[in-house]
């Protein structure tokens, strides 16, 4: 069975996603300004294109057969494009990427499903929640949620790559796109006990329907598309710029 409105829903993310990194490049690698890129408003279409895709990635986790072949999958798909952008773009590296998040949490929860499955949905997606916002800014060296830091972390945790894979993250330390276990683990955990909440409910029927032709098909060919994108825009803007 396919849950159409899934995959539509991962497949206008990755649209929406693959728009954002055009403008990135366009910026960044080819030096064309555009004040409104650096607003609140295009912090908002960047945390709106990852929020989703780790919710989905934790909603559908519990709906695959094989998920230490796809978790394993997913992380050696981030530790690849660790490896390429080390090698062949190091001033925009990627450590501790969105990929390498989720193959880490579709993992980690094979050994903690048992637990996450005596935990009330309810209750679980609440927690959650709260930790994710309490976490958020761990990475600055806080617990607090985006402009609100409410308590300052030991300087001692920001130590070296494996703390900044954790959440705690050095001082010079650099990716281009970095999802650390903490706070993004719990925004994972938040989508798989959406999904527990639902099934509890009868209600994962729904998501039957809500097919986007062309962009469903996109939808699920999510790891494929992302890896292969952004060499493809890159390509493309370099003709159009000529450099």
């Amino acid at each position: 069975m396919r849950y159409h409105a899934l995959d539509s829903l991962r497949g206008l993310t990755l649209l929406s996603m693959m728009g954002y990194h055009t403008v990135w490049d366009v910026v960044y690698l080819f030096g064309k300004p555009w004040p409104w890129f650096y607003s609140a408003g295009a912090y908002v279409w960047q945390q709106s294109i990852c929020w989703t895709f780790i919710l989905l990635s934790g909603f559908c986790w519990s709906l695959g057969k094989r998920k230490g072949k796809r978790g394993g999958t997913v992380f050696a798909a981030g530790a690849l494009l660790t490896a390429c952008t080390l090698l062949f773009m190091p001033e925009q590296r990627v450590v501790s990427g969105i990929l390498t998040l989720l193959g880490a949490c579709m993992l980690l929860m094979i050994p903690l499903q048992k637990l996450a499955g005596n935990i009330n949905p309810a209750a679980g997606l609440a927690g959650s929640i709260g930790f994710f916002v309490l976490c958020r800014n761990v990475n600055e060296g806080y617990l607090g949620f985006e402009n609100w830091n409410w308590l300052r972390l030991p300087e001692g945790l920001y130590r070296d790559y494996f703390t900044g894979f954790l959440g705690f993250p050095f001082d010079g330390f650099y990716s281009a796109d970095y999802f650390s276990l903490l706070p993004w683990g719990f925004l994972f955990l938040t989508g798989y006990f959406v999904h527990s909440l639902l099934e509890n409910r009868n209600l994962l029927p729904v998501l039957e329907k809500g097919r986007l032709p062309g962009v469903e098909r996109l939808g699920r060919y999510s790891l494929p598309v992302y890896l292969l994108h952004q060499p493809v825009i890159y390509l493309i803007l370099k003709i159009i710029y000529k450099e």
